[in-house]
């Protein structure tokens, strides 16, 4: 039977908030705004302790409301070093407090590449005017291989999956107080054979947000673009017990109005599924 996690305050001891829900590249204007227009970054609290998942361009508004928290530590996670997904790290304020302590984690890259590497190449000009090293804060960086089980605070475990994109993408599963929710972003499936990698990561997870860029009738235009549907989410979702389902990852090209269609749509096929919107908090 699944489970029904709810739309709560943003005081819960285990909770997720959605900073940035956009994929590709971020969208301005009134007719994305209902579910925003930032590119993906998410905010998980495991009790005390701050992890944050990818640098888009939301990052730079979490990074603000982290302006109340002097001496704050936190690990950010990323799926992966595509553009939509890093484009915020220079803006993130907390990264220029000398008095911060940010651990940062990829597990895509290796062996070819670091994450130090990688990102010392996006923030090098003539693309950009500083290099890393302008970072003041506490920073260090961790590499590992998508398949290893992390465990980066006490009392939180992440299990960790490889996805199917281009140049290679990390799925998570965050494990805490007996409870988990799962972040499985840029990957594509293919269609009528359910991933099995990502099935064992998020088999009866109480929340798993999927990467949801285009809908069944729109994927034959898009294959090896490296992305999935939200139909493919509910068939995964379904056959793994899983308890709420997040769409996530929206195409530049779908307009609220768009989204109110995907959302209609998915209450009817799995009730309770949830459309990604800048603001959400959700508990597991």
């Amino acid at each position: 039977m699944r489970k029904a996690p709810g739309i709560v305050n943003e005081g819960s001891t285990f909770s997720v908030k959605f900073w940035g829900v956009r994929g590709s590249i971020a969208c301005a204007g009134d007719s994305h705004r209902r579910y925003g227009g930032n590119t993906p970054c998410l905010e998980v609290r495991c009790g005390p302790h701050l992890l944050i998942f990818d640098a888009g361009t939301g990052l730079r508004r979490l990074g603000e409301a982290l302006a109340a928290e002097p001496g704050m530590a936190g690990d950010l996670f990323l799926t992966h070093t595509h553009l939509d997904h890093i484009v915020g790290l220079p803006f993130f304020a907390p990264m220029y407090d000398p008095k911060n302590r940010i651990r940062l984690w990829a597990g895509n890259l290796q062996p070819k590449l670091t994450l130090n590497e990688t990102l010392a190449k996006f923030m090098m000009a003539p693309l950009f005017p500083v290099p890393p090293t302008v970072f003041c804060c506490n920073v260090s960086f961790h590499d590992f291989n998508a398949g290893e089980t992390l465990a980066p605070r006490p009392d939180v475990r992440l299990r960790t999956a490889p996805l199917n994109h281009p140049n290679g993408a990390t799925g998570y599963r965050i494990e805490y107080a007996g409870r988990s929710i799962c972040y499985v972003t840029d990957t594509e499936h293919v269609e009528n054979q359910p991933d099995q990698n990502i099935l064992g990561l998020i088999k009866d997870a109480d929340i798993v947000i999927y990467d949801s860029t285009y809908t069944d009738e729109e994927f034959p235009k898009y294959r090896n673009w490296g992305h999935s549907t939200w139909q493919e989410g509910v068939r995964l979702c379904d056959q793994a017990g899983v308890g709420r389902l997040v769409i996530f990852h929206h195409d530049p090209g779908h307009d609220d109005v768009f989204m109110d269609g995907v959302a209609a749509a998915a209450e009817a096929a799995r009730p309770g599924t949830v459309v990604a919107r800048e603001g959400l908090v959700l508990t597991p």
